[in-house]
């Protein structure tokens, strides 16, 4: 499927209309990432979009930031959402008074810690909706850093990204990101919002992509300009305690779904054992190493394009330690859901 979207031209979409939108981020205790990233949202070069910035239950200094940047761009508005001793909610009940706060039909989703990698982002998202068009998956690459658990997130989320994005380009797409997505307020009140799965902490984003997007509601976007950039988790806990947090939301995917993921995940685990466990018996240790070296080399072939497309060309180099890495890393994951209790949001 990956072969689809080496070749797929991210061209200009035939409709030059420019719908209303409203840009919608939920924020708890994110005072330094407002401050840093707030403003390159709200200075986009449109001409017709509103900012809701739904504040969730922060103890910090977020409200005062936010009342600051209320005074100099009026189109931002800020829900706030109080502490309540007894009622605990996750980020969907954000979410949701997020999108009923917004006054546009056109929705477009980012975080706190995410900047867009131009003022022409928000230009570019809502250039999809065209006719029949109610989702648009965005891309949100980490920004890369030193060291290999930086390198371990920027390729778990390469590997993410050419998946649903190759899934889409074969007609099935399954899942967004929630860093850059948009959707339709009809499509939401449609399909009830996000009832079906309100008992899951994750899914606000990959699950209501995964059960309202077909190939012909949705569309894709991954010019340069509308990419949205992420700060990383800068410890491999953190990483780990936010990818527990989403993988409750995988097990809800549809059927088909899940066993196409599982059975890519699973080969490449299985490749990397047999490949250690042949090394270690010592076996045929020529065979062993031509066998791993031609799929490496299929691998590069498949992969440079995208590393290009997708902006992670450094990751490149990194690619045959940290593709190995990868693969035990997710079956650790695994193991680790089988036992951890769900976690919070925030």
């Amino acid at each position: 499927m990956q072969g689809r979207l080496r070749s797929f031209k991210a061209d200009l979409p035939g409709s030059k209309i420019q719908h209303s939108v409203s840009v919608i981020i939920c924020a708890r205790n994110e005072q330094k990432n407002l401050t840093e990233n707030l403003s390159a949202v709200l200075e986009q070069d449109y001409p017709d979009f509103e900012v809701v910035v739904v504040n969730d239950c922060s103890s910090d200094e977020s409200k005062y930031i936010l009342e600051d940047f209320s005074k100099q761009y009026p189109f931002l508005r800020v829900v706030t959402i109080a502490e309540h001793e007894r009622f605990r909610h996750g980020k969907k009940f954000a979410v949701t008074l997020g999108i009923k706060a917004s006054k546009n039909e056109y929705l477009v989703f980012t975080d706190a810690d995410c900047r867009p990698a131009s003022k022409n982002w928000l230009r570019t998202i809502q250039e999809n909706f065209t006719e029949g068009k109610e989702i648009v998956l965005g891309y949100s690459p980490y920004q890369i850093r030193p060291g290999i658990v930086n390198k371990l997130i920027c390729l778990e989320t390469f590997y993410t990204a050419i998946n649903y994005f190759s899934f889409y380009l074969a007609g099935n797409p399954y899942m967004g990101v929630g860093r850059n997505l948009a959707y339709t307020k009809s499509l939401f009140f449609k399909g009830k919002g996000f009832a079906s799965h309100m008992h899951i902490l994750s899914g606000d984003d990959d699950l209501f992509v995964n059960q309202h997007a077909y190939s012909e509601n949705t569309a894709i976007e991954i010019r340069l300009d509308s990419h949205v950039w992420t700060e990383p988790k800068n410890t491999l806990s953190a990483f780990v305690t936010q990818k527990l947090r989403h993988s409750g939301a995988s097990k809800l995917y549809k059927g088909s779904h899940k066993r196409m993921l599982s059975l890519q995940a699973g080969s490449g685990i299985l490749f990397y054992a047999f490949f250690i466990l042949l090394i270690l018996t010592g076996n045929n240790m020529p065979w062993i190493f031509a066998v791993y070296f031609v799929r490496l080399i299929v691998q590069a072939i498949v992969y440079y394009p995208l590393f290009k497309k997708l902006n992670y060309r450094d990751l490149l180099w990194w690619f045959p330690i940290m593709d190995l890495i990868y693969y035990f890393y997710l079956l650790a994951l695994y193991l680790i859901t089988q036992f951890k209790k769900e976690v919070k949001w925030r």
